[in-house]
């Protein structure tokens, strides 16, 4: 397990037991590997809210807002929409890059994305973060556990996170926030 989830569990211990995916399906239907931190992350916590902030999207969620599946096909839609009114941030401006997202900012309609290069491992995607409501892009140069990690104990270097620092932690899983239908499903796989 990557070093920066061990330290996370340490600062924000995970709800319950760990919520195993089918993660060949997932990547089936998205067509593409995905980043091992992510999978652990979402395997430790399940999909859910750090610190009344970070969504940390899921693809079992039933809820299509924090479902990675839905969420991906529904971004593209918007982003492309949005690039034919503003200008792409330059490291989307690479033939074949693009952007997959991976948690969303609770209230303000911001993302978090992996920037995603052809012939560049999915371990090896960084992240982008997008305001939302406006043109700001932000590229941090590491992997969405480390940047999560980051974020919460004011070490990122991002000009949207200055005021999470907090004393304490907290995750919220799906299944607490949404209603019974996401622990049901959270249940519902194999262990």
């Amino acid at each position: 397990m990557d070093p920066s989830i061990t330290t996370l569990t340490d600062l924000v211990p995970p709800p319950g037991p760990r919520h195993t995916r089918d993660w060949a399906a997932v990547e089936r239907a998205l067509g593409t590997r995905l980043p091992q931190d992510y999978k652990d992350l979402v395997e430790v916590y399940g999909g859910g809210l750090f610190d009344e902030t970070v969504w940390l999207l899921d693809p079992d969620c039933p809820d299509d807002d924090y479902n990675l599946l839905a969420q991906v096909t529904g971004r593209a839609e918007i982003l492309a929409q949005l690039w034919k009114n503003e200008p792409k941030p330059a490291e989307l401006l690479r033939p074949g890059a693009g952007v997959l997202p991976w948690a969303y900012i609770e209230g303000s309609g911001a993302m978090l994305y992996w920037l995603v290069e052809p012939g560049r491992d999915p371990d090896a995607w960084t992240v982008m973060f997008n305001e939302g409501r406006g043109p700001e892009w932000e590229h941090h140069a590491t992997r969405c556990a480390p940047f999560l990690l980051a974020v919460l104990t004011g070490a990122s270097d991002s000009e949207y996170f200055d005021d999470l620092l907090a004393d304490s932690h907290r995750f919220e899983p799906n299944d607490e926030i949404l209603g019974g239908g996401a622990a049901a499903a959270a249940v519902s796989q194999p262990r």
